[in-house]
């Protein structure tokens, strides 16, 4: 397993939010991650949900009531939701291996071609890069965070871009520039992982299915 994710001492529900959107003003928007996220946050149509779950069971709960309140919610008024769980899938082996639950849970309440989950991690690696490679880091996040999103608004702003594939390399570009002294600088994190010493023992995950914050 990887290094353990330290949960700092009187970490609330507030602080929680607070760090992830700091994290999405300074790399999602601010280092131009996601060239779709700073409008629609600036509209104030993003949902920061923090679960208290400390079981998976409990998460999926909190997830389905998440589905359900975007779907019962006009775009208008709430575009996406970041759910933050702060205390539960804390190894990025469980987050990973939950990714497949939270999939089959879009199909059982038929959200499949109507919401994506997108995933950050404060441990997260992709596949078949090695653990200390600084483009991991367009994924860590503070804190263990799915992000729930709408298809049809994802579609959209994949075909506004003339060349959507860019996305990923410019922003692996982005962050060789930077450098860990840089991201550090940045001072994103509420639970902070020792890179040198993670471990690779763990599975990997794929390339995002969106870029979107």
């Amino acid at each position: 397993m990887g290094t353990a994710q330290v949960i700092p001492d009187g970490m609330t529900k507030e602080l929680a939010i607070q760090q992830t959107r700091h994290w999405l003003e300074t790399a999602v928007i601010g280092l131009g991650f996601c060239p779709f996220a700073g409008p629609v946050y600036s509209r104030g149509l993003v949902r920061f949900a923090v679960s208290e779950a400390r079981s998976e069971t409990d998460l999926e709960s909190d997830l389905v009531d998440e589905l359900h309140r975007l779907e019962s919610t006009p775009p208008d008024i709430l575009e996406t939701t970041v759910l933050i769980h702060p205390w539960v899938l804390t190894q990025f082996a469980d987050f990973n291996e939950f990714l497949e639950v939270a999939d089959h849970l879009l199909e059982w309440h038929g959200y499949v071609g109507k919401f994506q989950i997108a995933s950050f991690h404060p441990q997260y690696q992709f596949a078949g890069v090695a653990a200390d490679d600084i483009t991991h880091f367009t994924n860590r996040s503070p804190f263990p965070t799915l992000h729930l999103l709408r298809e049809s608004s994802v579609t959209r702003a994949v075909a506004s871009m003339p060349d959507p594939g860019s996305i990923v390399t410019d922003n692996q570009a982005t962050l060789r520039r930077l450098g860990r002294a840089g991201w550090d600088a940045l001072r994103i994190g509420g639970c902070p992982v020792d890179t040198a010493t993670d471990s690779p023992d763990f599975p990997s995950a794929p390339f995002p299915k969106s870029n979107l914050p």
